[in-house]
């Protein structure tokens, strides 16, 4: 009960607050991702994801699918944490977390190109949660059918470097590299 009323003080907090955060990532990828969130764009979106990373529930999750000239998914902190004792790759990017889906925000200001990264989702286009996906390339078929909650502003060269996937829709296979931690920054 008590972490539900800190991640609920957070996600009102986060709006305000949050400027983006840095991502440690380890594995072939090696190093520091900086993204801005755009809170005024999608401010439910950044809102979540800063709560999650204050939380700590980002640490250690796995980028699950990785699709060469696409984009690098990650963000499942139900089933994607490589730290986790239960932790089976298979199930990695099946979940999300404990709050609520969030409805689309689109936005006809922006478009999705290298480095943008947006929020994954279901076929419901109101089905956002926890994971989120940066560009490798530009997606202008992804534009107002996903919401874009941010930009990487240094260390695409790490994006890069992210272990590809090699099986079905681009799922990793064998050891994935992994975000260590991910830290709310101003």
């Amino acid at each position: 009960m008590f972490k539900r009323a800190v991640v609920a003080a957070t996600l009102c907090a986060g709006m305000a607050q949050a400027g983006g955060i840095e991502i440690t990532v380890a594995g072939e990828a090696e190093g520091v991702i900086t993204i801005d969130l755009f809170e005024d764009v999608a401010p439910l979106h950044a809102a979540q994801i800063t709560a999650l990373a204050a939380e700590g529930a980002y640490d250690g999750v796995v980028f699950h699918r990785v699709i060469d000239g696409f984009m690098a998914q990650t963000g499942d902190v139900a089933f994607g944490d490589s730290t986790d004792a239960a932790f089976d790759m298979r199930r990695a990017g099946t979940g999300g977390s404990d709050l609520g889906d969030i409805p689309l925000e689109a936005t006809t200001e922006m478009s999705f190109t290298r480095g943008k990264v947006g929020m994954a989702r279901s076929q419901n286009p109101n089905s956002a949660n926890s994971q989120f996906f940066i560009m490798f390339e530009d997606g202008p078929f992804l534009d107002g059918q996903y919401t874009i909650i941010g930009e990487v502003t240094e260390g695409m060269d790490v994006v890069d470097a992210i272990k590809l996937g090699t099986g079905p829709n681009g799922a990793v296979v064998g050891e994935a590299d992994r975000m260590v931690e991910v830290t709310v920054i101003e």
